[in-house]
């Protein structure tokens, strides 16, 4: 898939992943977060290798992220979207969300996929809704499947 780039000021959002810091990545996701607190770098690693990823810099320094898993045909998963604090309320994340909402294998899809419990208002504004039959949502989820990991 063709790297793409988008600038805005001092700002970039970059699908190349040879630009990401994972490090960084991993620090605020397990750190920071409720869904990925203490996901172990082996795990994001590997979530981000077979991922549609998309790095947020201020001038070299990495500060947002989001990631797409997708068939890139009928289906996308969008994760892990964050921005850190002191660069919020400046409208990259509105920025962000419309980048890859516009990326060109991400068209035509039947359905997206979201799961938050922050940031509604900012989803909404791109079509995003509550399910309309939450009866018909299934999971399996097991939200303390990297506190096993760490432990071994």
């Amino acid at each position: 898939m063709k790297t793409r780039e988008a600038h805005r000021d001092d700002y970039t959002i970059s699908t190349d992943k040879s630009k990401l810091n994972i490090l960084s990545i991993h620090q605020f996701l397990a750190n920071e977060t409720d869904w990925a607190n203490g996901i172990p770098f082996d795990t994001l690693k590997i979530s981000i290798e077979n991922s549609l990823n998309f790095g947020l810099y201020h001038k070299d320094k990495q500060i947002g992220y989001a990631r797409i898993i997708s068939d890139f045909s009928t289906i996308a998963y969008l994760g892990d979207v964050y921005i850190l604090d002191e660069y919020r309320g400046k409208g990259l994340s509105k920025w962000l969300i419309n980048e890859i909402m516009e990326h060109p294998n991400l068209q035509g899809l039947r359905r997206w996929i979201l799961l938050t419990n922050t940031a509604e208002w900012l989803y909404k504004k791109f079509g995003f809704t509550e399910v309309p039959h939450p009866e018909f949502y299934m999971e399996k989820h097991n939200p303390n499947v990297y506190k096993k990991i760490a432990s071994v």
